[in-house]
């Protein structure tokens, strides 16, 4: 068994991983984290000042965090202090809170994604043979969400340009107004900000008169909630380092 803590845990993905964990018989859900400590939660419900001494209390083997970037920070030293395996599913971190990340993880095991769906992992790894294949083909990234989701592009989308600048180089154009015609060199990146939806990601490849579409649509936010406790799961068994979910992917 498998003990868990859920940084957000009264936030949509939060709610999500804590439900996904009570069908599971190999973990269990101990406490969560959220600025919303008097949430009606199935588990006690720390404030972030809290933090340290909930790790100190409930001892957990892992925690999974999806907030916000300095709130993922904080949590980041305290889990290294008490050398707790931690993965990070918060996306807008910058440069400089990403390398608080990694120095963490000297201490302890911490995993980042951008996107726990084995779907997604899957569009990425067909990404490179299709550029490889389709050299010279203009390329274009959209990816919609719901309409509260705080930063944009996406991690995920994010994440799709680097893998697309392992095989090209390319200047980004976020979205297109006016007399704008495709210059060469350029790969366009399409947000869109809608409703409730989950998360949907296409890569477009077109030029001698065919379009290949690689995409990917989440139908349901226990999809990325899945994916975080397998995460979790397998980190809590890992050495302190810095992982990626390929890696549990690649090991599972």
């Amino acid at each position: 068994m498998t003990t868990l803590g859920v940084n957000g845990a009264a936030g949509r993905m939060g709610q999500a991983v804590v439900e996904a964990a009570g069908e599971r018989d190999d973990v269990s859900v101990a406490f969560g984290i959220d600025v919303d400590a008097d949430a009606d939660a199935p588990v006690p419900v720390y404030e972030p000042a809290e933090t340290a001494d909930a790790l100190a209390e409930h001892d957990p083997d892992a925690v999974v965090d999806f907030t916000v970037p300095d709130s993922t920070v904080d949590l980041a030293g305290a889990c290294a202090e008490a050398g707790v395996a931690l993965v990070v599913g918060t996306t807008g971190v910058d440069e400089d809170q990403l390398s608080v990340l990694q120095e963490a993880s000297e201490a302890t095991p911490l995993l980042k994604a951008t996107n726990f769906s084995r779907g997604i992992q899957a569009l990425l790894r067909a990404l490179g043979p299709a550029l490889e294949a389709l050299e010279g083909y203009d390329v274009e990234v959209m990816e919609t969400h719901h309409n509260q989701k705080r930063d944009a592009p996406s991690g995920t989308a994010k994440t799709i340009l680097e893998e697309i600048a392992e095989h090209r180089d390319f200047e980004t154009v976020a979205g297109r107004e006016g007399i704008q015609p495709r210059e060469e060199g350029e790969v366009g990146m399409l947000v869109r900000r809608a409703g409730d939806i989950r998360g949907e990601h296409e890569v477009i490849l077109a030029d001698n008169d065919e379009v290949l579409s690689l995409s990917h649509r989440a139908e349901d936010r226990g999809v990325f909630a899945a994916g975080a406790i397998d995460a979790a799961v397998w980190l809590a068994e890992q050495n302190p380092g810095w992982y990626s979910f390929g890696d549990v992917i690649d090991e599972s």
